[in-house]
């Protein structure tokens, strides 16, 4: 059913290789259009380049660090066992699919995947919710492992522990591997980039991709009348939106006048003195261009402009 690479001594460098291999759990919500972190844009990026990938940040090393502490208070909280698997594993009739889990539940066909969360973030999990990306991250182990069962345990951090199980749903993991055969075989493999989504990690994504312009190549701007026209209507709708909302801020603040805070039962406003310095880069450009010179830091972005013709 699957295959098994041990990943017990391979090094990080390696582990980040093996990954762009295939499809792995954090991809899987992404390729679906429902992580809000990532986009199809950027899972399509990391497979097709050979970029390392994620760098070590203190949020994924708090993350990994945590991973045992989340792993033991759901072995105290369910009475289960668990253990580590020390194993990437690549689906045999899928090969597209990898999976590297947090922990295998002893004794059962059940896994187990290890979360933190911000106390912002703690109504994401309440009354038994799950965010959506996760999952599909949790389903997508099930389809490559062909396990039945997946829990999910999740610290708040400074508040709350939680877990949850996840059962097998056959309709929902037919469709996760439909749509993520389609992205690896349509995407990666021809290294045809997907459709932009809208979201501002495709913007990042493009911009990196893209990265610079070749001076003076223009090209026949051809299909595009009509979304470049539903644009600008969009524009103008945005526009009337933007002023309407500053209209009611204005009223708002017409109302507290020199007032700091204003409460009631539904809303907390402050407005608030905010003292800010700033350095003055033209008349250092002027005055002191020898140290403007010796500070100054160039970079190169490209710049998107429609104007009508």
């Amino acid at each position: 059913m699957y295959e098994m690479i041990s990943t017990k001594d391979m090094s990080r460098t390696e582990w980040l290789k093996m990954r762009k291999t295939g499809i792995g759990g954090s991809d899987a919500g992404a390729i679906c259009g429902l992580n809000p972190y990532a986009s199809v844009m950027s899972v399509f990026y990391d497979k097709i380049t050979e970029e390392p990938g994620a760098e070590d940040n203190e949020a994924m090393r708090q993350r990994w660090e945590l991973e045992d502490y989340v792993a033991k208070r759901f072995c105290e909280a369910s009475g289960l066992k668990v253990r580590r698997s020390n194993m990437m594993y690549r689906n045999a009739e899928n090969p597209f699919m990898i999976a590297d889990v947090d922990r295998l539940i002893v004794g059962r066909d059940a896994g187990l995947e290890c979360k933190t969360a911000s106390a912002f973030n703690a109504d994401k999990w309440k009354d038994g919710q799950i965010p959506p990306h996760y999952l599909i991250q949790c389903l997508h182990y099930m389809a490559v492992t062909g396990k039945r069962e997946w829990y999910i345990a999740v610290v708040i951090l400074g508040r709350d522990f939680r877990y949850q199980k996840i059962t097998w749903d056959e309709q929902l993991i037919t469709k996760l591997i439909e749509v993520e055969r389609s992205f690896w075989n349509q995407n990666v493999i021809p290294g045809i980039m997907p459709e932009p989504d809208g979201s501002q990690v495709c913007d990042e994504i493009l911009a990196r991709h893209f990265h610079t312009a070749q001076r003076k190549k223009s090209i026949p701007l051809v299909g595009f009348d009509e979304k470049l026209e539903r644009r600008e209507e969009l524009m103008r709708m945005i526009q009337q939106l933007e002023q309407e909302k500053r209209r009611i801020e204005q009223d708002v603040k017409c109302f507290m006048r020199n007032n700091e805070l204003a409460v009631n039962d539904k809303y907390r406003i402050t407005w608030t003195n905010v003292d800010t310095a700033k350095l003055d880069a033209k008349r250092i450009k002027e005055e002191r261009p020898e140290i403007y010179q010796d500070f100054a830091k160039v970079t190169t972005s490209r710049r998107f402009a429609i104007k009508a013709a």
